[in-house]
Order: structure tokens, then C-alpha cells, then sequence
């Protein structure tokens, strides 16, 4: 197998590192394609070294800039690979591919175009790593362990994403840092509803910052106070080198910490979702220690909460919230939210090209969309990222811009309508959703498809149609789906609850438990 001709295939479909937004569905579509052109099978990688790299690299090289194409079609570079997965030395492949770099007009360009050649290096051995357990060979054993320790390896894809859009909020990292500045130590919380940027903001801090960090995430069953605890730790440990500390409880981490830190030295930990969290009652969520030694600092982030819930107690520790909502900030939210607009419609090589066709069609200027569009989003962002890509795809063709939806909520239900989902041919549709809303956690089409009594590809059919709305993910060699966002998990279980004595959903439930009986026999 020519690995020149593959990476030439992969350059006629390289995105620019410019664009904001790619369409999963689209992605994999490509990739299954790509591999049926050079004769791989999409199911069954190859067993030999050559082979699952080349197959790798198809995997992680569609919609890659072309100097990162480039770069692993070098013979230098692939050596280099092997060595250090063989060595399980992630990091001596970053050194190796460094010096490869240095001098050469590639080295430049991946810094002109803010390529983070780390990040890049890591993905491309995470998926060789799949692949190569795919090809159940035994050539690749022992697997190792393909983290270049910037972030937590269990948050590494979602940070990414996250930043992938990211634009605006200076608002919120002026604040922190003003409440760091004026405070000896602390807890800052940003509040926000579903969609206004919460999760963005986190990432984006914990990614210019390398702070350690953990994402509460519901449906991925990552929202436990011992599942925290065990993360942190170890973060800590690994960053600061503490001993005996292997379970110690964060109070004492942070003490040891603190002792450790020199002048000007501060400890951000960053905690997203605080309102995902499960948890008993009594007590700080996460188990949040109720007083802090110096210069160490909560970023959280959550939804917004009745005095019952906030369920952080901290007498002698100063405490600010900023209220994404609050009337001082909707002026500066809107800009950001406009900011990203624009970014769509002029930047994003995916989109812009039919949004301004659209406008066009619809006799509007740009900044008219642009405001239009910004008022009917209430400031959210997670509306921008499904309606801006929908109005590019055709799903509003026959709409005016006024009679788009308004506001996130909104949109789910125009979309669930026009989708014809309370029309009976659509209950198989339904009843797939209500299985995954039902499980909470990822879970295989494969058993999606025993519990719903479907045929397994018809609800591929089912789960490809809604890509846009779930979290595709492999584990343990499975392709695995949840609800990708909380806020469309919240809308299906609105949609349950105003809806809980059908037949359907009580249906939904009795399968379940049926499937369970079965596989415990």
C-alpha cells in the first residue's frame, strides 16, 4: 500500500485549520469511504504495522490540514512512531518529531496556522492504538498507555471540541482574574443556563492554562464525587509530585500543594456541570473542602440553582458568582454571540459559502442576519451550533428568517415537529431516543437495537439521522451513542414526562428490564 497515494487522497478532502465546524455524520461518511477506495475493510482493520498505520492515518487524516498529511507520510516519522509505541514513550515521539521539524518550512507553517503539534501527535496514536485493537493482532500488545499529559486523557476530546468555536467571554476570564487578584484564595462560580457557553469557558481556560480539571458528565455516568476525587488526585500527585499521597483526600492534597507553592504561584482546579452532579445529600458537592489554603482557586461552573441545591458551604473562603444572565453582561454576551455569528458566515469554509445564499435568497444584508440571528438565539450558543449549520444544509429553506425558532427550547421542538417524531410511523424513531434517555450512559447500537426489537440496521439508519443531537464514542471496541448535550437530554425528558401514561414510553421501560433478565441468565 502507497502511502503517498493515500495522503494525496486525503489532501483533495483537507479542510483548512480555519474551519469551525465539522459534521460528524459528513466525517464518517468520508472516512468509510476513503477506506473502500484503497481497499480496506471499514469493519476489520488489517493485522500488519504497514497496514494499520496507512488505516490509521485515513481514521485521523480526513479534514486535517496538509502539513500534518505530510508529515506522517515521512518514513522518519513513522519509525519514530513504532519505537515509541513499542517503548510506550509518547513523549520521545514528540522530541523525535520536534527535531525532525526544525528548520523546515513545515515547522513554520504548523506555527502560523496555531497548530497545537502536541494535541495532534496524541490523536493520531490514540487512534493507531484503536485500530490496532480492532485488528485484534497480536503484533501490538501490550497497548500502552498514549497520553502527552497536557490534560486528562478522559476530557482530551471534549476540551478540543469545546475550543474548536470558541470566541469571546473576556468578560468572565477578567473577572476570575480580578477576584484571584483581590483574594488570597476561593471559589468563583459561572452561572449560566443550558447552551450559554458554560463548558466552553471551562475548556477554554483549562486549555490556555493546563489547570487541572474535571468535567461532570451525566449521561457519560462521569459525575460522581469518588470518580472526581480519583481523577484530581492523581492529577495532583502527577503535577506536583507528592508522595504517600494515594489516597489522601483533596483537603489535605491542597495542603501539601500550597506548602509547594512559590511566590506568584497559584493553583487553578476548573469543575464543569457542578449541576450534573450525583450525589447524597448533606455536604459540598464533590465533596468540596469547606476552607482553602492560599493561592488556591475554584473556577466552577453550573446551572442555576435554589438555595437547596447550591450545596457549597465555605464560611471563610470568599465567594463570587457570575451570572451569565445577569443584565450586566447580556450587552457583552450579545457581542460575543454576534462575534460567532459572523465567524460562521465569513470564516467557517464548511458553512459560509451557503449561509450567504440563503441570505441572499431572502434579499437581507449580513449584518442583519447577523442581528436577526442573535436575537432569536437569547444569547445561547449551543442554538447557534445546530441552527447556523441547519440553515446551510437546506433544513430552512422554505422559512423566512423571522419564522425561525426562537431560543434553544424552541428550537428542539420545531425541530422535532418538522422531523414528523409525534406521528406514528415515527414511534420506532421515538422509542430509540427513549431507550437512550432511559439508559443515561453510552451504550452499542447493537443493544440498542435487542431491547427496541429493531432490526440493527434500521436503527443505525435511526442513530445516524439524529448524529447531530448524540455523542458517538468506542468503547472497549464498540461504537457506543449517548445524548450529546443536557439540554436536549432535558427537552426528551420533558417530552416523556408531559407525555409519561403512553403506552410507548411504559413499552420503552418494560424492554428494558426485559433485556436485563436476559442477559443475566
Amino acid at each position: 500500500m502507497s502511502i503517498d497515494l493515500v495522503v494525496n487522497a486525503l489532501k483533495s478532502i483537507a479542510k483548512p485549520a480555519t474551519s469551525l465546524v465539522i459534521n460528524q455524520a459528513q466525517r464518517n461518511e468520508t472516512v468509510v469511504r476513503t477506506l473502500k477506495q484503497f481497499k480496506f475493510d471499514p469493519v476489520q482493520p488489517p493485522k500488519d504495522v504497514d497496514g494499520v498505520y496507512v488505516y490509521s492515518l485515513i481514521e485521523y487524516g480526513v479534514d486535517k490540514p496538509e502539513v500534518l498529511l505530510n508529515l506522517f507520510r515521512e518514513r522518519e516519522i513513522k519509525n519514530a512512531f513504532w519505537s515509541a509505541y513499542t517503548s510506550n514513550n509518547p513523549l520521545g515521539f514528540y522530541k523525535e518529531v520536534e527535531k525532525f521539524l526544525q528548520g523546515k518550512d513545515s515547522e513554520f507553517d504548523i506555527r502560523l496556522m496555531k497548530i497545537e503539534l502536541r494535541t495532534e501527535l496524541e490523536e493520531f496514536g490514540q487512534i493507531f492504538i484503536q485500530v490496532a485493537k480492532r485488528s485484534k493482532s497480536i503484533e501490538f500488545e501490550p497497548f500502552p498507555e498514549w497520553n502527552l499529559d497536557e490534560y486528562p486523557a478522559e476530557f482530551k476530546s471534549l476540551i478540543r471540541e469545546k475550543i474548536r468555536s470558541f470566541c469571546g467571554r473576556k468578560f468572565v476570564f477578567e473577572a476570575f482574574k480580578q477576584f484571584c487578584d483581590k483574594n488570597l484564595n476561593g471559589y468563583f462560580t459561572v452561572v449560566g443556563d443550558a447552551g450559554m457557553g458554560k463548558s466552553t469557558i471551562a475548556a477554554k481556560y483549562v486549555w490556555d492554562n493546563k489547570s487541572p480539571c474535571y468535567f461532570n458528565i451525566r449521561s457519560d455516568g462521569r459525575n460522581r464525587a469518588e470518580l472526581f476525587l480519583e481523577s484530581i488526585r492523581k492529577q495532583l500527585v502527577k503535577r506536583y509530585q507528592l508522595q504517600n499521597a494515594e489516597k489522601a483526600n483533596l483537603a489535605d492534597l491542597l495542603e501539601q500543594i500550597s506548602k509547594k507553592l512559590t511566590a506568584g504561584d497559584r493553583l487553578v482546579i476548573v469543575i464543569d456541570a457542578l449541576d450534573e452532579v450525583e450525589q447524597e445529600a448533606g455536604g459540598n458537592l464533590l465533596d468540596l473542602p469547606p476552607s482553602l489554603p492560599k493561592h488556591v482557586y475554584f473556577l466552577l461552573t453550573r446551572r442555576p440553582y435554589t438555595r437547596d441545591k447550591k450545596r457549597l458551604s465555605a464560611p471563610d473562603v470568599p465567594v463570587e458568582e457570575l451570572d451569565l444572565r445577569g443584565s450586566q453582561y447580556i450587552n457583552l454576551s450579545r457581542e460575543d454571540i454576534k462575534e460567532f455569528i459572523g465567524l460562521f458566515l465569513n470564516i467557517d469554509k464548511d458553512y459560509k459559502n451557503e449561509l450567504k445564499q440563503w441570505i441572499q435568497n431572502r434579499n437581507i444584508s449580513d449584518q442583519d442576519f447577523i442581528e436577526q440571528i442573535a436575537t432569536k438565539s437569547e444569547n445561547n450558543f449551543m442554538y447557534l451550533r445546530y441552527i447556523l449549520p441547519g440553515i446551510a444544509k437546506g433544513d430552512y429553506n422554505d422559512l423566512s428568517i423571522n419564522k425561525l425558532p426562537d431560543g434553544l427550547d424552541d428550537y428542539y421542538q420545531v425541530h422535532w415537529v418538522r422531523m414528523g417524531m409525534d406521528e406514528k410511523p415515527q414511534e420506532v424513531k421515538v422509542f430509540i431516543l427513549f431507550i437512550l434517555v432511559k439508559i443515561g450512559t453510552p451504550i452499542p447500537c447493537e443493544m440498542i437495537a435487542d431491547i427496541a426489537e429493531q432490526d440493527e440496521y434500521d436503527v443505525q439508519s435511526v442513530l445516524d439521522e439524529w448524529v447531530e443531537y448524540l455523542k458517538p464514542q468506542v468503547l472497549e471496541g464498540e461504537n457506543c451513542y449517548s445524548i450529546y448535550h443536557a439540554s436536549f437530554l432535558d427537552f426528551l425528558k420533558a417530552k416523556r414526562v408531559l407525555d409519561s401514561k403512553r403506552k410507548l414510553f411504559q413499552e420503552v421501560n418494560q424492554r428494558i428490564v426485559d433485556y436485563l433478565v436476559r442477559k443475566m441468565a
